[in-house]
């Protein structure tokens, strides 16, 4: 076509419209959806050999998105590198504890009561504060694309391997 196009909007070919006037299946993508996007919280599980004290070793990550019921927890369960890392603790212990809150977390039959709660009443429990050998972090929130994702790279960053 050599002029402008004349007359309704609606009588002009689609391609030939405003992006904001034609219909949303019409629009060019750019980028995901924003539904594809998925809220989440997380938190921090921490080795504290003296609480009194208040130092940390950080030994595992919970993740919760609410609108996947997805809460998942990764942990060092390792006790010889639970060893290495935190002194002063009985590593055999704390790995027990920690593959129990794992337990918890998958909503295992044998992991007790909590474990047959619903996913976000399970988070709640594990991040809820404790004056103990094992604490959470405060929860912090962020979006993603898939929660088992952000779980990996959040358990590299605060735990590391």
């Amino acid at each position: 076509m050599s002029g402008p196009v004349s007359g309704p909007v609606s009588e002009r070919p689609v391609s030939e419209r405003p992006v904001s006037e034609r219909p949303v299946s019409e629009r060019p993508a750019s980028g995901p959806p924003p539904s594809a996007r998925v809220a989440y919280d997380f938190a921090v599980l921490r080795a504290v050999p003296h609480p009194h004290l208040g130092t940390f070793v950080p030994v595992g990550v919970v993740v919760h998105a609410r609108t996947r019921e997805f809460v998942r927890l990764r942990a060092l369960t390792d006790a010889a590198e639970l060893a290495r890392r935190v002194r002063e603790v009985d590593a055999e212990l704390l790995a027990r504890y920690l593959a129990a809150c794992e337990a918890v977390c998958r909503g295992e039959d044998g992991a007790g009561v909590v474990a047959l709660a619903p996913p976000s009443e399970r988070f709640h429990w594990l991040t809820a504060p404790r004056s103990d050998v094992l604490q959470c972090s405060p929860v912090h929130g962020g979006l993603c694309d898939d929660p088992a994702v952000a779980l990996e790279r959040l358990f590299a960053l605060h735990v590391g391997r």
